[in-house]
């Protein structure tokens, strides 16, 4: 196994997470939306990530302007990468399944708007961050190069740090039960239950 098989398994995990995203776009309906705390800033952070996981992956692909910065790692490294990008997808697409008619790209309220806290909610307030973590993580195993590699995890950090805090006050502010949900869950990873 070499740098582009791993290398082609992250661009199918790419597709499969992306034909993810567009589907449940696809379900999003902008017409019920009663107050968006959205705001270009947060537009900007939301691009980010992309630069790292489509363009700067793209440019190594097919490319050599990168290759400066490769290195190499065991095979059982992108094996593992493998593995935790499947997990990922899996919380992706689980996350958006659970939220269904709730979930909205942006930071918004709805009509008809509940509060999600069965299926993965039920243990992590923010599955679909953790699940971009976990595409991160990912993609340093897989893509060997310390540029490309770690610039999806990079980019991340921003567009988390600034939103989840966003998103929780206007949770809490809409939902008198969030205060409890969130006591009990852990953000993005499982709170550890102590004995």
């Amino acid at each position: 196994m070499n740098t582009r098989f791993f290398l082609l398994c992250y661009f199918v995990f790419l597709g499969m997470g992306s034909f993810i995203r567009v589907y449940f776009k696809k379900r999003y309906s902008r017409e019920d939306i009663t107050q968006s705390y959205s705001n270009s800033f947060e537009f900007v952070l939301m691009v980010l990530p992309s630069l790292g996981m489509f363009f700067l992956p793209l440019i190594m692909a097919f490319t050599n302007w990168l290759a400066f910065a490769d290195y190499l790692l065991p095979a059982w490294c992108g094996i593992t990468g493998c593995i935790i990008f499947i997990f990922s997808l899996w919380l992706l697409f689980r996350s958006h399944a659970d939220l269904n008619k709730n979930w909205s790209p942006l930071l918004e309220i709805r009509k008809k708007h509940e509060i999600v806290t069965d299926g993965v909610f039920r243990y992590i307030r923010h599955p679909m961050y953790a699940a971009h973590f976990g595409w991160g993580v990912a993609q340093i195993l897989l893509l060997w190069n310390w540029i490309v590699g770690s610039s999806m995890l990079i980019l991340m950090l921003p567009l988390y740090l600034y939103r989840v805090k966003k998103e929780e006050k206007m949770m809490l502010q809409h939902f008198a039960e969030y205060e409890a949900y969130k006591k009990r869950t852990g953000r993005i990873f499982p709170k550890i239950k102590r004995g």
